[in-house]
């Protein structure tokens, strides 16, 4: 039996001064977690129990569809040369060298490792599907830890892979985690979303995150309450309502008009007595590719051309240009190509590549929501002037018409027509189709049924075992502390006896403990010699969910069973206590 008085459970009165979310006070405040350096975190004994119980879930459903391996944190630096990501991570990443100079880091997932040994084992579709899962450390040089838990240098992941033989089976293996994932965050009591996401470094042709909506959170959502459509912000579209355009002047050709001083998309609008929803937003950009002769990187211009009352969203512009890396242009590279500067900028008198493929011209993206306007005002790549009558596919061709905008909240869902909605969220987990990129990268080949060599395709698969815990204390939390769901709570009832010094209170409390316990819970008893307004205080601040107040009452045959989520109270008859908490597992 665990007893209160023989454990180490250091409450907390006040949250450390730097704690600015729910989670990380409380985590705080009630000894599940102490720090010991920026984003580097101990799990005491309650916050050990929690996750232990989160990860018993996560493996018991992964068991299901895969099998669990263990794999070292430690990784040679030829792994990650070998799909590329040596460099591509950067400064997120540990790195340390042996005594005998060779590099090595501290893995930040396992993309790499796990392709290793499927390209020296698998030699056969006969050994596909195969899906391989760990429960493991990561790490990564976060630059600005923070909020507890949420963002950290060293964090507990489950993460899985999938090697498949072709296309039709990524989507039976992706599936699969779907569902698995649904149910172990259903069992763990969370109520999350699952969106379309951007994949970002993993690559990939389709993800899918598992999000939980709360203020602490440092990712944003779209959705739509009416038809459940949502989606990251980095990948989320909605419907326009309709623009009225511009009546044409003249005979409708480009009019150059003189805005002096006026650069801004506002300062242009208001001076020419329109809207900004009528100009055309030119974002001038550079791009780091490959040159084709050389193979050495080079920078190519890349323009962008956005409504002038929109914002340009990043992760869609990395998607548009292959997850190459841009940046704005300087000053003289705009003079080079515009021959005008900077507040000014147009798409005429510019020869646009004609498609993406065209490598030795500028690209010009346009973005969708300018397509099929007319008549739209833009810069005239002349100082002090701006130009009427822009029609995109008629005074300048586009390269592409592309999705760069940022959607806002308000804007029309793009499957029912609803206003979405725009809430921050954090992430607990996230599925992607890989495809072949590492695969391909690292040499993984099998022999399909006709004897031919080919790469097995791909997924990989996470969750962040903190970020569930973290989560569901968002979700559940008050000014007196936290609860969490029976099923990843540290123990499920704590019993107090109310004053131990009674015998007959110390007793009974005892009894009722043992007997929840013969029937399988998992039980707390708290017989400190502290008084009652204490042990309720600390029962409130640590995430237990029921509370059974052992009192006076004792000598008719019934204690106080107290509901943490609502404060509920209710008498319970000491005989009927185990049915009574069989009833609520039901």
């Amino acid at each position: 039996m665990h007893r209160w008085s023989q454990l180490f459970i250091p409450t907390l009165r006040e949250a450390p001064a730097d704690a600015e979310v729910a989670s990380h006070k409380l985590l705080v405040r009630a000894g599940y977690i102490r720090q010991l350096g920026a984003g580097i975190y101990s799990f005491l004994f309650l916050g050990n129990r929690s996750t232990q119980k989160i990860m018993g879930i996560v493996r018991e459903e992964m068991d299901k569809i895969g099998q669990e391996f263990y794999l070292p944190a430690l990784n040679p630096r030829e792994v990650w040369e070998a799909s590329g990501r040596w460099a591509a991570m950067g400064e997120n990443m540990f790195r340390l060298k042996d005594r005998k100079g060779a590099d090595l880091c501290l893995g930040m997932t396992h993309e790499e490792v796990m392709t290793d040994i499927a390209r020296k084992e698998l030699r056969s579709y006969k050994q596909l599907p195969q899906i391989w899962y760990q429960i493991q450390t990561k790490f990564r040089d976060e630059p600005r830890p923070k909020s507890g838990l949420l963002r950290v240098r060293q964090f507990i992941m489950k993460d899985a892979y999938s090697f498949d033989i072709d296309a039709a089976g990524l989507d039976v293996s992706y599936q699969k985690h779907h569902d698995t994932y649904c149910r172990i965050f259903d069992r763990c009591g969370l109520k999350y979303m699952v969106i379309d996401a951007h994949s970002g470094a993993m690559g990939g042709s389709q993800s899918q995150e598992f999000m939980v909506r709360t203020p602490a959170g440092e990712d944003q959502i779209v959705s739509c309450e009416k038809c459940n459509y949502a989606a990251n912000l980095e990948k989320a579209t909605s419907k326009l309502a309709p623009v009225e355009d511009l009546k044409a002047e003249g005979d409708g050709q480009p009019l150059e008009v003189h805005t002096p001083g006026q650069k801004t998309i506002e300062d242009v609008a208001r001076f020419l007595g329109v809207s900004p929803e009528h100009t055309i937003k030119t974002l001038a950009m550079m791009i780091t590719e490959e040159d084709e002769k050389t193979g050495k990187p080079r920078s190519r211009a890349v323009v962008l051309l956005m409504r002038g009352d929109h914002q340009m969203n990043e992760a869609k512009l990395s998607t548009a240009g292959g997850g190459k890396e841009t940046r704005p242009m300087q000053e003289e590279e705009i003079v080079n190509l515009f021959h005008s500067p900077a507040g000014y900028l147009g798409p005429l008198g510019i020869d646009w590549a004609k498609d993406m493929q065209d490598s030795a011209k500028p690209i010009l993206l346009v973005d969708t929501a300018l397509e099929g306007r007319v008549n739209l005002i833009g810069g005239a790549n002349r100082e002090n002037y701006h130009v009427k009558h822009l029609t995109p596919g008629k005074n300048f061709h586009p390269t592409a018409y592309v999705d760069l905008r940022s959607v806002t909240a308000g804007e029309n869902c793009p499957n029912c027509g609803a206003p979405l909605r725009i809430d921050t969220a954090v992430e607990i987990g996230h599925i992607f189709k890989l495809g072949y990129k590492y695969s391909e990268s690292m040499g993984a080949r099998v022999l399909d049924r006709n004897g031919k060599e080919v790469a097995p395709i791909m997924g990989s698969y996470g969750i962040g075992i903190e970020r569930i815990l973290t989560a569901a204390i968002e979700q559940s939390n008050d000014e007196n502390g936290f609860w969490l769901p029976p099923s990843i709570a540290p123990f499920e009832v704590v019993v107090v006896s109310t004053n131990d010094k009674d015998e007959k209170i110390r007793s009974t409390a005892e009894d009722i403990a043992r007997q929840l316990e013969a029937a399988g819970f998992d039980v707390l008893l708290d017989d400190r010699d502290e008084r009652p307004g204490v042990k309720f205080k600390d029962a409130d601040l640590v995430g237990i969910p029921f509370r059974i107040n052992v009192g006076k009452k004792v000598t008719e045959d019934t204690v106080e069973v107290v509901r943490r989520s609502t404060l509920q109270r209710e008498d319970v008859k000491i005989s009927a206590i185990s049915e009574y908490f069989r009833a609520l597992r039901q």
